[in-house]
């Protein structure tokens, strides 16, 4: 009867295809296709020659898939991209470069490179020829909104849609911080250490992520203190403040921003955490003035959003982007 069992055995396996030999064949190709996933969504670390500077950027999904042009924000790089990355990679081919002056980009002195928002929206615009990318859905943080709407409206044929987390368009989205930084516009020399300390020191670097968060425990130091780290490398706090000085023509936008958004209505996903120091949740809400069939959700979660809730930030842009 064992002998029986053992033939029947057998044979069942033979005739289902599930020998011992099949089995391997069968293991090994479902390693080969988690390694071709893993592939994939692995994120690479890469850099494009453009306009004579070398742009890093960051890289992940698969290469035919919808692009998403992620834009960071200050005093941040690529890096703060890293968990929607990890998240959002399968159905998305994410790219998130790092502006001239940030990151791991190059950073050209200010007597040989214009450190405006105009300058840098020009150099993303090139990166974008300089990696053939011809449709993309941009996503854009702070100093993103800026550089971002610059290049949607330079190149609106580009554009699929607009996701915009804590990235002012409108004047009411400015807190009451914004004073000190106005009057540096105003008089810079008078004001320079006044801004300082406002803009660039250690306390300001970490409240930029905390703000007014219940949670503060929730949100990595290491995030503030690499940045406070950067800031105080040689030459970099020249750069940014002469970028800086240049955000008042951002504002001074604002109405030509509005105006785009209300002709060109394009797709727009408005995500915001309300315990953002330096934006104003009023700044979120402003955008539906424009684009009144906007989605727009307001987070548990301060400026830098992604810190605290990039599962739930991943699943809004899941759900827009179908």
């Amino acid at each position: 009867m064992k002998v029986l069992a053992v033939i029947i055995c057998c044979g069942l396996l033979s005739l289902f295809g599930l020998t011992s030999d099949a089995q391997q064949h069968v293991s090994k190709n479902n390693n080969v296709k988690e390694t071709t996933m893993e592939q994939a969504t692995r994120t690479l670390y890469k850099t494009a020659e453009v306009d004579g500077l070398k742009i890093f950027y960051r890289e992940a999904g698969p290469a035919n898939a919808p692009v998403i042009l992620l834009l960071h924000g200050f005093p941040s790089s690529s890096r703060m991209f890293n968990s929607l990355m990890n998240e959002i990679a399968d159905h998305y081919r994410l790219i998130a470069p790092d502006y001239p002056g940030f990151g791991h980009s190059d950073y050209p002195s200010t007597s040989a490179f214009h450190y405006t928002f105009d300058n840098i929206a020009k150099i993303m615009a090139d990166f974008t020829k300089a990696l053939g990318l011809q449709h993309y859905h941009l996503y854009l943080q702070d100093y993103g909104g800026p550089i971002g709407l610059r290049l949607a409206m330079a190149h609106p044929e580009k554009l699929e849609s607009l996701i915009i987390q804590n990235a002012v368009s409108h004047e009411e989205g400015l807190s009451p911080l914004w004073e000190k930084r106005k009057a540096y516009w105003k008089d810079s020399a008078a004001n320079k250490q006044a801004l300082i300390s406002n803009f660039t020191s250690a306390e300001a670097t970490r409240q930029r992520h905390v703000g007014t968060s219940p949670h503060p425990e929730r949100i990595d130091p290491d995030t503030w203190t690499d940045e406070l780290a950067w800031l105080n490398s040689p030459g970099v706090l020249e750069a940014q403040l002469d970028l800086f000085y240049d955000y008042q023509n951002n504002v001074a936008m604002y109405p030509k921003f509005q105006a785009w958004l209300r002709s060109f209505h394009p797709h727009l996903l408005v995500l915001w955490g309300k315990y953002d120091p330096s934006f104003a949740v009023a700044g979120a809400h402003a955008y539906k003035n424009d684009v009144p069939n906007a989605q727009v959700h307001i987070l548990d979660a301060g400026h830098f959003a992604l810190d605290e809730a990039s599962k739930e930030i991943a699943a809004y842009v899941r759900g827009f982007l179908k």
